[in-house]
């Protein structure tokens, strides 16, 4: 007898992975807890895997990753069938279709510059819903691995597996400080000095400032006098505060260096961190519509 996956099994474990809780799922599956928990371990009798460590949030297992990959695939190629059909979508009245709900995992420069124009076509289509996830643009595939998300703009150019991948261009990074920063801490061969000159980081996995203090010096990270700033806009006005150097956008750079309020140390030198946007292999025009729209904005706005 072939295997199956039964639909509202894998929808129930969705469901947790993408509430956190047992309990969250169940309201918004309009169940009880206690039948949520039968549904789960009955797909893992079905299975024979763990799908789930019973942590606070859940977090899919390996096994549970291949799960939740296959619900949210079947959720999307459920919610674009139903839309060429023109039926109702749950909670809808009929007639209209429901929402397409599209989570899409972005890194914070990208989401704080260029992203969110790029989805302003779509608004002409109340029907596509985009669920953003932030994640550093070295770390997003691994959101498309755990099925959390479906599409993510990233760093890595290799293609995860079930997913397509295309070059967007790349964010250009300049080096800058305040003109009062550079007096004190990089004044003579600032290329030098760097290692030992306070630093802006966005967190901790930001290894941006420290390759770049490397590559100069042969060797000598960013100082580790430095400042977390998780927060795109936050971290340019922690530089332009004075806190630190660090390589801010391009284009949120700019209209600072024209007023004078940061300074190029290094007028030379840029950084830039090319960039894809992969998503999974689904022939689903929604997700189309949103790649066609980022790839518009990508070939405008990135070098």
């Amino acid at each position: 007898m072939k295997a199956e996956l039964p639909h509202d099994l894998v929808r129930t474990l969705l469901a947790v992975v993408d509430e956190g809780t047992f309990d969250a799922a169940a309201a918004a599956l309009h169940v009880t807890p206690s039948a949520v928990s039968q549904r789960i371990k009955a797909l893992e009798q079905r299975t024979g895997r763990v799908l789930l460590t019973r942590s606070r949030p859940v977090k899919p297992t390996e096994s549970g990753q291949v799960v939740v990959r296959y619900a949210r695939q079947l959720d999307r190629l459920e919610g674009d069938a139903l839309d060429a059909l023109g039926m109702p979508g749950e909670g809808e009245d009929a007639g209209a279709s429901g929402p397409s709900w599209l989570p899409i995992a972005v890194n914070a420069d990208s989401l704080a510059t260029w992203f969110v124009p790029a989805l302003a076509p779509l608004a002409r289509d109340a029907r596509i819903h985009v669920d953003l996830r932030r994640e550093d643009e070295a770390h997003t595939t691994a959101m498309l691995r755990a099925g959390e998300v479906m599409a993510a703009v990233t760093s890595t150019p290799q293609p995860v597996a079930g997913c397509s991948v295309q070059r967007l261009g790349a964010m250009v990074f300049l080096p800058v400080a305040t003109p009062q920063f550079i007096a004190r801490w990089l004044d003579g061969d600032a290329a030098q000095l760097l290692p030992d000159a306070p630093v802006v980081c966005f967190d901790r996995r930001d290894e941006l400032q420290d390759a770049f203090a490397r590559e100069l010096t042969g060797g000598r990270g960013a100082s580790p006098r430095r400042h977390y700033v998780p927060s795109s806009e936050g971290f340019a006005d922690a530089v332009a505060a004075g806190l630190g150097w660090g390589l801010v956008p391009r284009s949120q750079a700019e209209p600072r260096l024209r007023s004078g309020e940061l300074v190029r140390f290094l007028p030379r030198r840029t950084v830039e961190v090319p960039l894809y946007w992969q998503q999974w292999r689904l022939d689903s025009p929604a997700l189309a519509a949103v790649a066609t729209a980022v790839a518009a904005e990508a070939a405008r706005a990135l070098r």
